[in-house]
C-alpha cells in the first residue's frame, strides 16, 4: 500500500486582511486547527527525546568505578575472600526465580595462604533476582555455608568466609557492600514524570482550545480585526452550533455504532506490545517470564486476543442485521485469515530479504498466525450461532440473568469441548522420556531430571507436526533454566487456549449487545465475570506461582493463564468503558489512534522497521538501562504519532 510521504504545508501570511479576504481567512482557520494538533504531537515526541536523552548521560556518569572489566546491565561484582586454611572452596549460585533448579557453579576460590592472609577471587553475579550463594568444600563436596542476598546493579560486594571457632569448625558467610549500586529503576520514574507532565500539558491545551471565550480572545490577538471568522468558519459551524468546537477539540467524536473504549483498550495493548517488543529498556519485568508467572510483557497479547473477540461479535452482529448471508461472511472471514497468516509468516521470517528463500528453517507459528486461526474459529462459531437481532427476553424466565449464555449454548459447548481437548492432550498424551502431564521448562528445572522435556505435550506436538527447524529456537526458558531444545510459545496446542481467550472476549461483546445503553448493568456483569474467572484462577493456581494444579504460564498458554488474563481484561475494560464511554472523562487518546483501523499496519510496521532510524540508533552506552529506555519510548511514541497522522488523514488499512 502506498501512502503520501510528504504533506504540503500552507503558510498564513501576516498583515491586516481586508473585508474581501474574509473567505480566505475562514478556510485558513479551519485547516490551521488540524495542522496545529499534528504539530503539537510532533513537538511532544521531539520534546520527549530531549527531556529523557540528557538523563542517560547523567545516569551513566553516576556509575561507580568498577574494579573488574566493565559490568553489563543487571550485573554486580563479587569479591570472595577465603580465610579457611587448606580448604579450596567451590562457589555456586541459584536464582530465586528458578523453581526446583540445580545450583550452578560460579567458580573456585583457593585456600588461604595463612592466618590473616585470605585468598580472593572475583566473580560477576546477576542482579535481576535475589540469589542463594552456596559455599562447598571442593575436596569433600560438602556444604560449608550459604547466604541469600539481593545484589544491586553495578554494585561492588565482598563475601567473607571465616571459621569462627577452630574447635567447632563454625564457618560463616557474610556479604559486605563495598560500593553502593546504582538505582537502575530511576529512568522509569523520570520517564513516568515526563509522560505525566506531557499528558497534563495536552489536557490543559485541550481545555483551552475547547473554551470558546478563551479561543475567541486568542484568535482575536492572532488575527486582529477578523475574530468574527470563528463564527463563520466551516469547521466550527454556524453560530447556533459553536458548541461543536469543544467536542472536536477534545478528540474525534465516536460513532454511535463503535464503542471508543474497545478501540482504546486495543490501542493500549498494542502500544505496550510495541514497547516490550522493542526491548522495554532491557528491564526483566518488561520481558516475558522465563516460565511460570507474569510480567508486563505477558499481559498484552492475551488482551489483544480478548478485544479481538469482543470486536468479532459486534462487527458480525452488525453485518447480520444488515442482511449479509452466512456464506458471504464466511468467505470474508476465510480471506482475512489467509491474509493475516501470510503477513505473519513474512514478518517473522525476514531472511528472504538477504538471499534465496529457504523453507528448511522457515518458522511457521507466530503472533499473527495465532491471531489468524483464533479469529477463524471464533468468527465461524459466531456466524453459525449468532442471532441477527437481539431477542427481547421476558424478565420472568429463570435463565434471564444468564441470557447471553443460554442463547448461545451451542457455541459454548464447542468451546468447552476444545478446552477439554487441551486438558486431555496436556495431561494424558504420552511424551517420550518425559513424565505424563509434564508442564515444566526442562533444562536445569525439576532438578535436571527432564532436560529435553520443555513444554511437555505442547512442545512434543510442535516437534512432531511442524519439525524442530520450523519453531522458535530461543524461548525465554533458555536463559534462566538453560533449556536445550527449541520451543514455540505460539505453538499449536496453545492456539486452543487463545480461542478460549477470544471467546471470553466475545462474551464481553454479547454483554454490550444485550444490555446496550444500560451502563450500570454492563459494568456489573463485567465485574461478575472478572470475579468468577478470578476464583477459577485462584483454585487452579492455589494462589501461588509454581505450586498450583495448573500454574499461570504464557509459554504454555495454560488454562489458568487464560482465566487470569481474562479476569484482568474484564476489569481493565470496565474501567476504560466507564471513563471513556459512560462518563466521557477521557477521549481515549493517545491509545485510541493506534487501533483506528490500522492496528495490523502499526504492528507489522513496528516489526519490519525495528532496526531503522528513528526506531533505533547507535547508543553511546549499550549497557545503560536509561539509553535503552529512551530509545524504546521514543520509538513507541513515533508509532503513536504515525497512527495519529494516518487517523487524521483518514488513511486506514483494512484486511
Amino acid at each position: 500500500m502506498k501512502t503520501e510521504r510528504h504533506i504540503k504545508k500552507r503558510k498564513l501570511k501576516g498583515g491586516r486582511a481586508s473585508v474581501g479576504e474574509d473567505s480566505k481567512s475562514v478556510k485558513m482557520a479551519s485547516s490551521t486547527d488540524g495542522k496545529q494538533r499534528t504539530m503539537i504531537l510532533s513537538a511532544i515526541t521531539a520534546l520527549l527525546a530531549l527531556c529523557v536523552a540528557p538523563l542517560t548521560a547523567q545516569l551513566d556518569v553516576s556509575h561507580p568505578h568498577r574494579r573488574v572489566t566493565a559490568l553489563k546491565m543487571d550485573e554486580a561484582s563479587l569479591m570472595v575472600h577465603n580465610e579457611l586454611l587448606n580448604e579450596t572452596l567451590t562457589l555456586s549460585f541459584l536464582s530465586d526465580h528458578c523453581y526446583q533448579c540445580l545450583f550452578q557453579i560460579l567458580g573456585t576460590v583457593p585456600a588461604s595462604q595463612g592466618p590473616g592472609l585470605p585468598s580472593s577471587a572475583m566473580f560477576v553475579v546477576s542482579t535481576q533476582h535475589p540469589l542463594f550463594l552456596q559455599v562447598n568444600s571442593t575436596i569433600s563436596n560438602t556444604e560449608l555455608c550459604s547466604v541469600h542476598f539481593s545484589f544491586g546493579e553495578h554494585g561492588n560486594y565482598s563475601l567473607w568466609i571465616k571459621n569462627l571457632s577452630d574447635a567447632s569448625r563454625h564457618i560463616t558467610c557474610a556479604i559486605v557492600t563495598d560500593k553502593e549500586p546504582v538505582n537502575s529503576n530511576l529512568p522509569i520514574l523520570v520517564a513516568f514524570l515526563v509522560y505525566t507532565g506531557l499528558a497534563i500539558l495536552v489536557a490543559f491545551g485541550s481545555f483551552l482550545m475547547g473554551n470558546n471565550v478563551l479561543n475567541l480572545i486568542f484568535c482575536n490577538i492572532l488575527y486582529t480585526g477578523n475574530a468574527h471568522f470563528l463564527i463563520e468558519g466551516k469547521e466550527l459551524g454556524s453560530p447556533s452550533r459553536t458548541v461543536e468546537y469543544s467536542a472536536e477539540a477534545s478528540g474525534p467524536v465516536p460513532s454511535s455504532s463503535r464503542l471508543r473504549s474497545l478501540d482504546t483498550f486495543r490501542g493500549l495493548s498494542l502500544v505496550i506490545m510495541i514497547f516490550v517488543n522493542y526491548g522495554g529498556g532491557r528491564y526483566w519485568f518488561f520481558r516475558h517470564e522465563s516460565w511460570n508467572g507474569l510480567t508486563v510483557a505477558d499481559l498484552v497479547f492475551p488482551w489483544f486476543v480478548f478485544i479481538m473477540g469482543t470486536s468479532i461479535t459486534l462487527s458480525l452482529s452488525s453485518a447480520l442485521r444488515r442482511g449479509s448471508g452466512q456464506f458471504q461472511l464466511f468467505q470474508k472471514v476465510l480471506w482475512r485469515t489467509v491474509q493475516l497468516f501470510l503477513i505473519g509468516l513474512l514478518i517473522i521470517n525476514p531472511n528472504y530479504c538477504q538471499g534465496p528463500f529457504s523453507i528448511d528453517s522457515l518458522r511457521i507459528p507466530g503472533v499473527l498466525q495465532r491471531l489468524a486461526f483464533t479469529y477463524l474459529i471464533v468468527a465461524v462459531l459466531e456466524i453459525m450461532f449468532a442471532k441477527p437481532k437481539v431477542e427481547n427476553i421476558p424478565t420472568d424466565v429463570w435463565w434471564f440473568p444468564v441470557q447471553e449464555l443460554v442463547l448461545y449454548w451451542p457455541a459454548w459447548l464447542c468451546v468447552i469441548v476444545l478446552e477439554a481437548v487441551w486438558l486431555c492432550l496436556t495431561f494424558l498424551l504420552p511424551v517420550p522420556n518425559c513424565p505424563l502431564g509434564y508442564l515444566g521448562p526442562g533444562g536445569i528445572g525439576d532438578f535436571g531430571q527432564y532436560p529435553n522435556c520443555t513444554g511437555g505435550a505442547a512442545g512434543y506436538i510442535d516437534h512432531l507436526l511442524l519439525g524442530e527447524n520450523h519453531i522458535y529456537q530461543n524461548p525465554s526458558s533458555h536463559v534462566l533454566y538453560q533449556s536445550r531444545v527449541p520451543y514455540d510459545p505460539e505453538g499449536i496446542l496453545g492456539t486452543i487456549s487463545s480461542v478460549v481467550m477470544a471467546f471470553l472476549g466475545l462474551q464481553a461483546g454479547k454483554i454490550l449487545l444485550h444490555y446496550k445503553d444500560l451502563h450500570m448493568t454492563v459494568m456489573a456483569r463485567f465485574l461478575m465475570w472478572s470475579f468468577v474467572l478470578g476464583i477459577v484462577s485462584a483454585i487452579l493456581t492455589k494462589c501461588s506461582k509454581d505450586h498450583g494444579y495448573i500454574p499461570v504460564n504464557k509459554n504454555l498458554w495454560s488454562f489458568s493463564y487464560v482465566t487470569t488474563l481474562s479476569c484482568f481484561a474484564f476489569v481493565v475494560l470496565l474501567i476504560i468503558y466507564y471513563m471513556v464511554d459512560v462518563r466521557r472523562w477521557w477521549s481515549g487518546a493517545p491509545f485510541f489512534y493506534p487501533e483506528g483501523m490500522n492496528s495490523i499496519l502499526i504492528y507489522a510496521g513496528h516489526e519490519v522497521f525495528a532496526d531503522y532510524f528513528p526506531f533505533r540508533w547507535k547508543m553511546t552506552d549499550t549497557q545503560s538501562h536509561a539509553e535503552h529506555l529512551t530509545q524504546n519510548l521514543v520509538a513507541t511514541s513515533v508509532w503513536v504519532l504515525i497512527s495519529y497522522l494516518l487517523y487524521r488523514k483518514k488513511i486506514f488499512w483494512k484486511i
